[in-house]
């Protein structure tokens, strides 16, 4: 575990110098290269390490060196196709007559010193079910395969140029408040420029989104290094054309609006320069961020989470899974009944076929259809006797 921390916070490190353009550390030997790379993969930043070892390569072995350098050419060819396959996606739904909402994009690369050091991020799209099914079947027509299916909300799909799209027919949180607030910021969306059916978000409702979200994520132990360096730079660019008073309201709503705060303020203790950490920086007890840090940098496995409101959340999202779990367990049983009951029928209707089959058996049925039972009476017995000549 400390192990885990240690390797998070030496990514960590590393990113920040990158992005605050400083010299970077001294590289020591004795690294476990091959969990930094799993590490800095799951949290995508190893495209970043790469640029961070250069001129570093005596210390890194030649296999890890190399898996880095992969993930730095990925990014490399993703900036260039990433743009014209936005483009096709949002042309030809354009065409299709199909609204959607642009939740994220691949612009998230523009708020990068150089666009290579952000991750091959995908289009998010949200709309109905009725689009959303269309849509897949356009993406199928395109080359995209189903990469991860997303229970329930969507699904990510991928072309084999590396090109990544994740499409959602229900937001993926499971809280009534959250999804609640959240259809209230896509229905403030607005029309794309040179689109009649493509919608997005204005910059304030983006961060308040993209906020939530990063808080969502870390109840979850699903938040990643790379979501609050987005985080960060997000609010870096677009801090002076923010509403405050209406994120401020939107968190409040959300019940988030302290821990959102701390997140934040990780962000710039992490990235930001000393000038920035003053104004957005920790500000309170130092020991309450180093909860946060350690369960982001452990996924989850260093819990000691004393926040009111990040509790409160886990409790809300627990209570609403044990609903959930609860609501699949009558489903099955009222499934297994329907079964037993359709198996029960299909024996009854063997034991006492219906008249118009005992017809054609027994042709007086015709005048004397009340003698139905009689009927079965007579059919039963020979059947009877019939197995008992057999076994005999």
């Amino acid at each position: 575990m400390n192990q885990l921390i240690f390797e998070g916070r030496f990514l960590v490190n590393m990113a920040g110098s990158i992005i605050r353009q400083d010299a970077l550390s001294p590289i020591r030997g004795g690294l476990n290269w091959e969990k930094i790379y799993r590490n800095a993969d799951y949290h995508r930043l190893a495209n970043m390490v790469y640029i961070g070892l250069l001129g570093k390569n005596e210390h890194v072995p030649a296999r890890w060196r190399e898996r880095f350098f992969e993930r730095y050419q990925e990014s490399l060819l993703f900036g260039e196709i990433c743009s014209d396959a936005e483009k096709e996606i949002l042309t030809l739904l354009e065409m299709k007559e199909i609204s959607c909402i642009i939740l994220a994009s691949t612009a998230v690369r523009d708020l990068y010193q150089v666009p290579e050091m952000a991750s091959n991020s995908p289009l998010i799209l949200y709309m109905d079910m009725e689009s959303y099914i269309f849509t897949k079947g356009y993406l199928v027509d395109l080359g995209y395969e189903t990469d991860r299916v997303y229970s329930g909300c969507g699904e990510r799909l991928k072309r084999v140029s590396g090109f990544t799209i994740e499409i959602y027919h229900d937001l993926p949180f499971i809280t009534s408040l959250y999804k609640k607030t959240m259809l209230y910021l896509l229905e403030r969306a607005t029309l794309q420029k040179s689109y009649q059916y493509i919608r997005g978000m204005s910059a304030s409702d983006r961060f308040v989104f993209r906020m939530a979200q990063a808080v969502y994520h870390y109840v979850t132990d699903e938040l990643l290094i790379r979501e609050i360096l987005d985080l960060y730079l997000y609010h870096r660019a677009w801090a002076e054309q923010l509403n405050q008073d209406f994120i401020k309201h939107m968190l409040i709503e959300l019940q988030i609006d302290q821990l959102a705060a701390k997140l934040l303020s990780i962000g710039y203790m992490w990235f930001g320069d000393k000038g920035s950490r003053q104004i957005f920086g920790p500000r309170d007890d130092m020991s309450v961020y180093d909860v946060l840090e350690n369960r982001i940098l452990s996924r989850g496995a260093l819990n000691k989470e004393s926040d009111t409101q990040a509790l409160e959340l886990t409790r809300q999202i627990q209570r609403e899974e044990e609903r959930e779990r609860r609501a699949e367990k009558l489903q099955r049983i009222k499934m297994e009944f329907e079964k037993r009951v359709e198996r029960f029928k299909k024996k009854m209707s063997w034991i006492f076929p219906e008249l118009s089959y005992m017809r054609s058996m027994y042709p007086w049925l015709e005048k004397a259809p009340i003698l139905l039972p009689v009927s079965w009476l007579i059919r039963g017995t020979r059947l009877i006797s019939g197995m008992i000549k057999m076994r005999k």
